[in-house]
């Protein structure tokens, strides 16, 4: 057994044994005590019993002889026998002292019941003066039973008189016996855990000098501690550190150097994500814009064709900005109407477009073109393939502590096995862009990498019921004043 533990088991032995040592003689004295009680406290209830069993058989008697009946009857013969019963109880109680007093108590009690009969028989017997009479014989009776229990109770408190002074004395002698027994009690715990606090203190005191050293940088003065328990062992483990903490403290600093080297290499691959998922303007877009300002300017000849023109030049422009830069999701608002105003000259009226925006969310950033690949994608699903065309709507609005940014369109919908693809960075062939080259993965992966978090991008869609595209922006608390701002003006 281990020294510590064996110290403390030997003070846990110890204080266990004087308080078992005293719960014994305590309990010893408080049952005997009880006891006494006990015995005298019956001896009163016994008494008093019989005086209110008395009183319940002139009550029950007055009951029936004021309205005969067979229940009050009844009830007149039970309170008789649980007095007759209690009587039984009394007989019990008999000593030198009361014995003349309790057997004439006795004899009344007899006396009482007997009368009570009789005056019940004459009233059966149509006799009610003689009834009568009997019942008020009945009733001196049982003033006389309250009055003797009264004078036998006080005898009975005359005869324990010199319990309660010895009850008295008793209590006086345990309670000195309690302050000695506290006293002694007091000492031992006192000396033992001097010696068992001396024990343990002594040699931690010294581990914490050796510790104290080892903190400047002192790892050459060996640490010696006699001692017969765990203490020994742990000054040994400590010694032990000591000659390898300049190893620890190597391997410590190369591994933060690979930590530091390996953050690093982090960065600088997210930014070469970054960088990869940049992508130059798509030649056949050109084309398409160019042949349809041609056709334009050749049916038209109207100012249209030079804002039409503004358009493609404003897009243009924006879309050779750098993709690792944010915008705000004003400037993207702004390029993703230019890019619409573009797409309703080329579709006329198969291109349907809604809007609905919360200005109070325009100041947030997002990765530079993010909206307009999400558009043109809705636009080569869900317009140019229908005859019809469709309808596409555009919602921005805040809940809570979000923006909320949706793009709806009317088209035949996405299978569950493609959005699991995109959404998983599946192969960007079917949904390349023709503007900007930039598919519909791409924009999921620089929104995620953006953002530093998965669901900041969904897509609900079946076939047949159309798509929604849902992106959640938060606020800073940056914004949110810029917000509230706004929302202000």
């Amino acid at each position: 057994m281990n020294g510590i533990q064996r110290k403390i088991l030997t003070m846990s032995a110890t204080v266990l044994f004087i308080m078992v040592a005293i719960w014994v003689v305590l309990t010893y004295y408080n049952q005997k005590t009880q006891e006494q009680y006990n015995d005298i406290l019956q001896r009163y209830l016994r008494m008093n019993e019989a005086t209110d069993r008395s009183h319940q058989t002139i009550s029950a008697l007055n009951d029936y002889l004021l309205k005969p009946s067979s229940v009050k009857l009844e009830t007149l013969k039970l309170t008789q026998a649980k007095l007759l019963k209690a009587k039984e109880g009394i007989a019990l109680l008999r000593n030198v002292d009361n014995a003349f007093t309790l057997t004439s108590y006795i004899n009344m009690i007899d006396s009482l019941v007997e009368t009570s009969n009789l005056s019940v028989m004459f009233e059966e017997q149509r006799n009610p003066e003689q009834s009568a009479v009997r019942f008020e014989e009945t009733t001196r009776i049982d003033k006389y039973i309250t009055e003797t229990t009264l004078t036998l109770i006080d005898k009975e408190v005359r005869t324990y008189d010199h319990f309660y002074r010895g009850i008295i004395g008793q209590s006086e002698k345990l309670k000195q016996l309690g302050m000695w027994l506290l006293s002694l009690i007091t000492i031992i715990l006192l000396l033992f855990t001097y010696w068992f606090s001396l024990s343990i203190t002594k040699p931690i005191h010294r581990l914490t000098l050796a510790a104290k050293e080892l903190s400047r940088g002192r790892f050459d003065k060996q640490i010696e501690i006699h001692s017969n328990d765990e203490i020994s062992f742990l000054a040994k483990t400590f010694d032990r550190m000591r000659i390898n903490i300049n190893n620890l403290i190597s391997e410590i600093q190369q591994k933060a150097q690979l930590e530091s080297e390996l953050q690093q290499s982090k960065l600088l691959l997210k930014e070469s994500q970054l960088r990869s998922l940049q992508s130059q303007i798509n030649p056949h877009f050109l084309f398409n814009t160019l042949d349809t300002l041609s056709k334009k300017a050749y049916l038209d000849g109207s100012e249209e064709t030079s804002d039409l023109i503004a358009s493609v030049a404003g897009l243009l422009r924006y879309n050779l900005r750098r993709l690792d830069r944010a915008v705000t999701l004003q400037d993207e608002l702004s390029v993703m109407l230019k890019y619409i105003e573009i797409q309703k000259a080329r579709f006329t009226d198969r291109l349907h477009y809604v809007q609905e925006i919360d200005d109070s969310c325009l100041e947030l950033k997002l990765p530079c073109l993010t909206l307009q690949p999400i558009i043109e994608n809705a636009i080569i699903h869900a317009v140019e393939p229908l005859e019809d065309g469709g309808l596409i709507t555009f919602r921005i609005r805040r809940d809570g502590n979000e923006a909320i940014i949706q793009i709806e369109d009317t088209g035949d919908g996405i299978d569950a096995e493609t959005v699991k693809r995109i959404m998983e960075d599946g192969p960007q062939s079917e949904s390349q862009g023709h503007s900007t080259g930039i598919g519909f993965s791409n924009v999921v992966k620089r929104l995620r990498l953006f953002f530093g978090k998965e669901d900041v991008i969904s897509i609900h869609s079946a076939i047949g019921q159309g798509t929604l595209v849902t992106i959640k922006i938060p606020f800073t608390e940056v914004q949110d004043d810029h917000a509230q701002a706004a929302a202000s003006r």
